[in-house]
């Protein structure tokens, strides 16, 4: 799926835009099952309010995105998007390793004409990994400018490694007057096609100021047996395997896993005792 220019510039550049991934019956499946799971969640009544909290120049107080997470648990389609073939060759090429593990999914909405901004951040703050192989794969379910809020980046950043964070709470940006979402360069991406990038490039993305929605499914992954540095954005989909193998997963961290089921498994009777 990579050429050797796609994997130059991921290397060098911190990002690359893959074609051909699906076809144009799976984005269409994919955004049936996309839009039907946020209606069901409106629905229901659920918050889906995701707009970044903090003190930053683009931020726009009528503003929203809304947000879905672990969507493999909402439909299969999402699923065979996460586990298709082309994708998953590309890759294996990308983070160098065939074994390649779930952390999280997610859907991002920016609404019509009022799509939030996203301040630049790095994906590292939110989960830090000890080996920092943990990349963000991106679908695009329409095409992406800057005037429909599509993502901005600082190339080479990645490069940097952790910066300093000047979020609050959950919420974490870079410095805003070094790494203003203005001075970002663009990535404009098609429909269908999938951007790459791993978890220490500095990224953002602009308001959706046009008049259709802009829709993304996520999905974040990191080399099998590396490991969180802090029990922190812990997902009940995390450790899901969708290529290769899980080395990790010898005699002891069975016993492991089975120690921590059996003592959750206890918990409500220690509950009721009480």
């Amino acid at each position: 799926m990579c050429s050797q220019e796609q994997l130059t510039q991921y290397a060098e550049e911190g990002y690359v835009v893959l074609s051909d991934v699906y076809s144009q019956d799976e984005i269409s499946e994919c955004q049936r099952e996309y839009d039907a799971m946020f209606e069901r969640a409106q629905k229901r009544g659920n918050d889906l309010e995701a707009t970044w909290k903090g003190d930053y120049s683009e931020k726009k107080q009528d503003s929203s995105v809304l947000s879905i997470h672990n969507v493999q648990f909402h439909s299969s389609t999402f699923m065979k998007m996460m586990l298709n073939e082309k994708l998953g060759v590309a890759l294996e090429q990308l983070m160098n390793t065939p074994n390649i593990q779930l952390h999280h999914t997610k859907a991002h909405v920016k609404p019509a004409l009022k799509g939030s901004p996203f301040p630049t951040h790095q994906d590292y703050q939110y989960f830090p990994h000890e080996n920092h192989s943990m990349i963000a794969v991106m679908v695009h379910l329409e095409d992406a400018a800057e005037v429909n809020g599509c993502i901005c980046a600082y190339p080479k950043s990645h490069k940097l490694g952790p910066l300093p964070d000047h979020g609050e709470g959950k919420h974490h940006y870079c410095d805003q007057s070094e790494y203003p979402v203005a001075k970002a360069t663009p990535i404009p991406v098609k429909q269908g096609e999938v951007l790459v990038f791993p978890y220490f490039l500095v990224h953002g993305s602009y308001p959706n100021k046009s008049s259709t929605p802009r829709r993304i499914l996520l999905f974040q992954l990191r080399e099998a047996g590396d490991e969180p540095t802090s029990a922190i954005h812990l997902s009940p989909g995390m450790g899901l395997m969708i290529r290769g193998i899980n080395p990790a997963m010898d005699a002891d961290i069975n016993k492991r896993h089975q120690k921590d089921s059996d003592d959750t498994a206890a918990e409500p009777s220690a509950r009721r005792a009480m």
